[in-house]
């Protein structure tokens, strides 16, 4: 056994997504769906259908979603009364995203204002996420 780094091969490239923790995860696959036009990238049911293991992609924005299992410490933000992330959907078109949130069934917890260099609003998903919706200003 060597102590050199472990490299990660050409064909593969680093990156870093998030993996929601819900309740009612097959449902909450759908929201997204309908939400933000997350496609799925992969897709493994449970055993009884109710509960699935999504990796879904937003016009290549990817992340993962699954039910919470405390057991294993992944827990959901119903379960904790909060969350400890937020996520930021970076669009072109932040106010017709967050109006097909918002009519997908997504609380709006303040609208669409320019600042700080943003186009931006800000929604919670059904599921206790809360997703930052926006562009940078040019």
């Amino acid at each position: 056994m060597t102590n050199q780094p472990r490299t990660i091969p050409a064909s593969t490239s680093a990156s870093i997504a998030p993996w929601l923790s819900v309740r009612n995860s097959a449902e909450a696959v759908e929201f997204y769906k309908s939400a933000f036009g997350a496609t799925e990238v992969f897709r493994l049911d449970s055993d009884g259908g109710d509960g699935v293991v999504a990796r879904l992609s937003v016009e290549g924005a990817e992340f993962w979603v699954s039910d919470e299992s405390p057991e294993n410490f992944n827990f959901s933000p119903q379960t904790l009364s909060g969350s400890t992330v937020r996520i930021i959907l970076t669009v072109p078109d932040p106010d017709a995203v967050f109006a097909r949130a918002l009519a997908a069934g997504a609380s709006q917890v303040y609208g669409i204002v320019e600042e700080h260099g943003w186009r931006l609003g800000r929604v919670v998903d059904p599921y206790g996420h809360h997703w930052e919706i926006g562009r940078p200003l040019r």
